[in-house]
């Protein structure tokens, strides 16, 4: 069985910001966010929590699980597969990158 994919520190030098998605909450977040979805070839996302506490997956081979609270951000990789888990009240934003 191979490692997890280490998850990346930082968006790649060069990465321009494009867009961002509206705060969500426990409330407001699309069904699509909590089922497995990728970016687009070139597209690196960037989620950034501001209140709670959500869980970032992604499944095997990764099989990654990662509890993301106020004040920390994820880095997601173009076309890896993920989604989000809600883990009670939480607000939280996606900014988008490509390369």
């Amino acid at each position: 069985m191979s490692a997890p994919a280490p998850m990346p520190p930082a968006l790649p030098a060069g990465a321009r910001h494009y867009s961002s998605s509206p705060h969500f909450t426990e409330i407001t977040t699309p069904a699509k966010l909590t089922e497995l979805h990728r970016t687009k070839p070139g597209v690196w996302g960037r989620l950034v929590v501001d209140q709670g506490t959500l869980i970032f997956v992604e499944p095997d081979p990764w099989g990654t699980e990662q509890r993301v609270g106020a004040g920390e951000t994820v880095i997601i990789v173009p076309e890896r597969p993920h989604r989000v888990a809600l883990d009670g009240p939480v607000r939280f934003l996606i900014e988008f990158y490509r390369e």
